[in-house]
């Protein structure tokens, strides 16, 4: 909706359709809970449609989208056994229908503090690239209550100037794969240059095989996927810091 327009957001109980060939899904004992996704915008082509959840594919300009939204989107609602229907007319707009299995009972709340009591902690300097905002916060937060020295950067560009005039030693480098002006593995290749002995953490919001497929990563760099929990990430963390240096993901 490049000029705005009007975006809605519905929830139900719904019954799974069959889909566009006609196929009805597996019925879930419970039923399906759905959420639609509904905006007026200009739609999208056939050839787009076919394409929406690719990873890294996206129609906007470069620099501007990573292509992993609606791929991390579709990732996630089907390991949790949902499923993802579009449907979309040019100049008319576009519906999103996510749909879950819907469980029999309500879940119990956890405290939150049982998250965070067993985070394995540490003292060393850990820089953070990502461009999530939300994202960089949290795993900033999550690794300084642990005790570490975080850096933050926006970019792999923004990194590479930070890593210039910072004296101190970097431990770790957690980057975000896609990301505008410079991503991860350019990044990490750059940094090998000057800080041959810091360690690599990628992290994405789709698979480690996707991301292998497109030349990410080679079999040796450690990785995460989004979305994490705050013990899985320090967790993660300390086990890459922790391993022996030719075992562990590392610039050199």
């Amino acid at each position: 909706m490049h000029n705005g327009g009007k975006l809605r957001i519905t929830t139900s109980n719904a019954v799974l359709p069959a889909d566009s060939r006609g196929k009805r899904a597996e019925p879930s004992a419970n039923g399906h809970v759905m959420v639609e996704v509904k905006d007026n915008g200009v739609g999208m082509t056939r050839e787009i449609q076919q394409r929406i959840f690719e990873p890294f594919f996206t129609t906007k300009e470069q620099g501007k989208g990573t292509g992993l939204g609606l791929a991390t989107v579709y990732g996630i609602v089907t390991q949790s056994g949902g499923e993802v229907r579009l449907h979309s007319e040019l100049n008319r707009g576009t519906t999103f229908r996510i749909f879950f299995p819907a469980l029999a009972t309500a879940v119990e709340s956890v405290p939150a503090v049982a998250e965070t009591r067993n985070v394995p902690r540490g003292d060393e300097t850990v820089l953070i690239v990502e461009d999530d905002a939300a994202l960089r916060a949290l795993a900033a937060r999550v690794l300084e209550s642990s005790g570490y020295k975080v850096l933050l950067a926006r970019n792999g560009v923004e990194a590479l100037a930070l890593c210039a005039g910072y004296d101190g030693r970097i431990d770790l480098v957690a980057s975000d794969v896609v990301m505008p002006e410079m991503s991860g593995r350019p990044l990490v290749e750059k940094l090998a240059e000057t800080r041959a002995e810091t360690r690599v953490l990628f992290m994405s919001g789709y698979t480690d095989d996707d991301v292998m497929r497109r030349g990410v990563l080679d079999g040796r760099t450690a990785f995460i996927q989004k979305p994490f929990t705050a013990t899985q990430f320090a967790t993660k963390v300390r086990d890459v810091l922790d391993q022996p240096r030719r075992a562990a993901g590392q610039l050199a």
